[in-house]
């Protein structure tokens, strides 16, 4: 956890052929941000649940470990119907903010599970 409460890193879950293609433009987008004006992002907290609620048996998304202090745009913590606050970038995703591409594949029963050979930070337990 940072000085600011907030966590260290940040994830998003992109489709294989979005993040290929913001290789290709220097920078990511996805539909969310047109039509919901954001990018959803989820704490290492939250990455599970988002991951099963939306994306369960999707075989073709990259997990993407994002470092907040390094994004162009503006980020904010907004909270949902639980009451948990959710990180929204408001605009693109600056590639130089990617620390790292994981492949992000389910188990056999389509369920995600926390990625092999990515260490949890504390904030993250």
């Amino acid at each position: 956890m940072s000085e600011s409460g907030r966590p260290k890193r940040i994830f998003h879950i992109a489709l294989a052929h979005e993040w290929s293609k913001a290789l290709e433009n220097g920078a990511y987008t996805t539909g969310s941000l047109e039509t919901e004006g954001f990018i959803h992002f989820s704490t290492g907290r939250q990455l599970l649940r988002t991951a099963n609620k939306f994306y369960r048996g999707n075989r073709d998304v990259v997990l993407l470990s994002i470092d907040p202090k390094r994004l162009a745009a503006e980020l904010r913590y907004e909270p949902i119907e639980d009451g948990q606050e959710f990180p929204h970038l408001y605009g693109q995703l600056n590639l130089d903010a990617v620390t790292a591409v994981l492949i992000f594949a389910p188990e056999s029963d389509g369920s995600f599970v926390w990625p092999a050979g990515l260490a949890k930070h504390e904030d993250e337990l």
